[in-house]
């Protein structure tokens, strides 16, 4: 017995993953020699109808009598490994990832949360504890909707309101996560919510989205066939909702026609939770469980994450419903993932299975959690040069909902870190010794706990206030029981800043002493009267576990901002279409008509930058590449990283197209008095357009394209200039 219990501990230890592998070794599945597709299509052959079916849910058990592990499919890494008993990093939310406009960076924090993803699955199979929820090595992450509604509660999980921007960073994401080997999968992403899905969340199970073929195409669909077509994305979640009157996992446009038929997706697709279940219980296009499982199978749904719906495949099948074979379609497509993933091999063979404990929330993942936090603040606001502030000011009175709040920096979808920062925490390690800074509650998110004016007569003597306030994850999210002023389901029924925040903010600002707001958000928020009178307005997002760090960082000049909003900043709740309404008309920066407040793609920064000698052709053929350069001067005093952003308007009125698209964009870094020439390729897809049933044609006609530090009609003062040039596509 002790050399059998040695024996199971020198296994564990050397991470084998498949329980009973020696006894099993002669299965053809477990010869290394063959290809993966003969393995899996030998292991499909050996399984019962009953073993099928159970590995179609998303908690598929061990199979004993092959030596098969459990497999639970459900794990998450929005933004660092999420739910899980381990310290983690948690870098910044997604939305605020985007913020970065650096790719770069998400493809290194993606890789990063892979190996702490790594290290958890080997910790689980030493502990005999694999197979249990988010313990796995499929993460449905990213989240590649478009963010079209400000409303959305989930829109903090991705990418903003722009396709190009979304396709861009969810590209990085993917790659980032699973990684480079020609043979095995670092860890499979899984691209959702399949598709055309922004809310309401109090209607997701019922709603039925209704698009043009042309918002479809130009707006809905061009992240996820960049990620299915280019990224090669390893897993698909189709949605809740229906479009087009199907059910989004049973959709034959959706499934069908585009994602299996017209992109190849040879991947596994997982059911949103429950979405199954609402086939028959919500949507009401199927009977019952039974049928609603087959439907889904038919379209090509592989996984139900439920512990229903699917269970009835085997009635299915004897009912003639479905043929056995069908599922083995399924099978095949997921068990190529787990042997893609190294599950079935020994981790010798596995270099991703090598990956130490000690990365685990480590020194060098939490500078770069601190990177992207300062890279994704954006500044909206700086008159007189308010900031950045002295650290030798004698007292700083520190307030607000978000002040020393630990579950507004960590974000949804989070995991939990070893030690994290909130503003108060970075303030006082900023600050000099002899500076005072006193914490002041004050007021909650949407109701004042003591009168302001007590607060400003308390603290007449401050030399400046921080109000730190905004929204949090803790009123906006996943289908939540939140129901107070302006908050509702998850979602919000107001765009507006909380009134009572805007009149703590007008007592601090009659005192004539500096004030500077920072907000917390995971989505735009209107501040038309902050926008007016506070003097610093630095928006913060979710950051993550540096989030305190990074704020100080930018408010006391050690590091100048350079993020940028990712979505359109609107200035009131009346330039909002109905929030059931789907169409993109009037929505985003691409299709907006009125005056935003801040608009896509705006941040300010302690430096300016001066564009110049910006080189296109002015004709061109259409179908061709178009090479494009332009000069980028710091003339400021200070270093300072700048987002270039390259934008094409297609002239031609007669064709529905945006007013604007941005088609490019870099990060660039530079010293005061330093110039760089960037280089940006329009691609004929760049250049072409949707027409109204879908399809894309090139472009040909007069296009007008800018370059520079924002949209080229931005009316607020940025960090530096937009040079434009009109060409002719023949």
């Amino acid at each position: 017995m002790k050399f059998l219990s040695a024996f199971k501990v020198a296994l564990t230890a050397a991470l084998l993953p498949i329980a009973g592998f020696s006894q099993n070794n002669d299965y053809p599945f477990r010869n290394t020699n063959l290809s993966f597709e003969k393995r899996v299509e030998d292991l499909v052959s050996r399984l019962t109808l009953e073993e099928k079916v159970n590995q179609m849910l998303n908690a598929a058990p061990a199979i004993e009598r092959l030596g098969i592990p459990a497999h639970d499919w459900w794990n998450e890494v929005l933004h660092g490994v999420a739910r899980t008993s381990y310290k983690t990093t948690v870098f910044p939310q997604a939305i605020a990832m985007a913020a970065t406009f650096s790719p770069d960076d998400l493809f290194t924090m993606a890789d990063y949360s892979a190996s702490e993803g790594r290290v958890l699955y080997n910790k689980s199979i030493a502990a005999g504890t694999e197979g249990k929820k988010y313990l796995g090595l499929t993460y449905w992450t990213p989240n590649i909707n478009i963010f079209r509604d400000p409303r959305w509660g989930r829109g903090q999980e991705t990418y903003g309101e722009d396709p190009y921007l979304t396709a861009t960073m969810g590209d990085a994401f993917v790659r980032g996560l699973q990684g480079d080997d020609d043979k095995y999968l670092k860890a499979a992403a899984c691209a959702k919510h399949y598709a055309v899905h922004s809310g309401p969340e109090s209607e997701r199970h019922v709603f039925n989205a209704d698009v043009s073929m042309y918002d479809l195409w130009d707006t809905y669909l061009p992240a996820f066939e960049h990620l299915v077509t280019d990224s090669k994305v390893a897993g698909v979640m189709c949605a809740y909702n229906a479009f087009k009157g199907q059910p989004c996992c049973g959709n034959d446009i959706l499934m069908t026609d585009i994602l299996r038929n017209k992109w190849r997706f040879a991947g596994y697709v997982t059911s949103d939770c429950g979405a199954i279940d609402d086939f028959y219980k919500k949507h009401k296009t199927d009977p019952d469980a039974e049928h609603a499982a087959a439907n889904a199978v038919y379209h090509g749904t592989d996984v139900d994450c439920g512990k229903e719906a699917y269970k009835a495949l085997v009635q299915a099948v004897n009912d003639g419903l479905i043929t056995e074979q069908k599922l083995d379609v399924s099978l095949k497509r997921l068990f190529l993932t787990r042997f893609r993933l190294g599950n079935f091999d020994p981790p010798s063979m596995v270099k991703y299975a090598q990956i130490p404990d000690s990365l685990l929330d480590c020194h060098q993942y939490r500078n770069h959690a601190l990177k992207m936090a300062r890279e994704s603040m954006v500044l909206l606001r700086n008159e007189k040069s308010t900031l950045p502030l002295s650290k030798n000011l004698k007292k700083i009175v520190v307030l607000g909902p978000n002040a020393d709040n630990q579950k507004s920096i960590l974000g949804n979808y989070n995991g939990t870190p070893s030690k994290l920062y909130t503003v108060l925490d970075g303030i006082k390690q900023k600050v000099g010794a002899n500076t005072e800074v006193v914490y002041v509650p004050g007021v909650d998110f949407v109701e004042s706990k003591i009168q302001s004016s007590n607060i400003v007569n308390q603290y007449k003597d401050a030399d400046a206030f921080v109000f730190v306030g905004g929204i949090s994850p803790q009123l906006e999210g996943e289908e939540m029981r939140v129901n107070a002023p302006g908050f509702s389901g998850g979602d919000r029924t107001s765009i507006a800043l909380p009134a009572v925040q805007t009149e703590w903010m007008k007592a601090l600002q009659q005192t004539g002493k500096t004030v500077v707001f920072v907000m917390m958000t995971g989505s735009a928020i209107a501040t038309p009267w902050e926008s007016e009178n506070i003097p610093a307005i630095l928006n913060a997002w979710y950051g993550g576990e540096e989030a305190g760090v990074a704020v100080a960082d930018i408010l006391f000049g050690d590091y100048n901002p350079s993020g940028r909003l990712p979505v359109t900043f609107y200035k009131s709740d009346k330039d909002l279409p109905s929030f059931e309404d789907y169409s993109m008309n009037n929505r985003t920066y691409r299709y907006f008509t009125g005056q935003p407040l801040y608009g896509f793609g705006f941040g300010l920064s302690y430096t300016h930058f001066s564009y110049d000698r910006l080189n296109v052709s002015s004709s061109i053929s259409a179908g061709k590449n178009v090479e494009v350069s332009v000069r980028v001067t710091n003339t400021g005093k200070r270093k300072g990283d700048e987002v270039s952003q390259l934008y094409i308007s297609l002239l031609d009125k007669k064709i529905k197209v945006p007013l604007k698209a941005m088609k490019g964009f870099k990060r660039i870094s530079l010293q005061p008095g330093e110039s760089q020439t960037l280089h940006f390729t329009l691609t004929p897809k760049d250049l072409s357009y949707v027409t109204a049933g879908g399809n894309r044609e090139n472009f040909k006609g007069k296009i007008a394209l800018s370059v520079g530090s924002s949209q080229p009609d931005e009316t607020n003062k940025t960090s530096g200039n937009v040079v434009m040039k009109k060409i002719n596509v023949l």
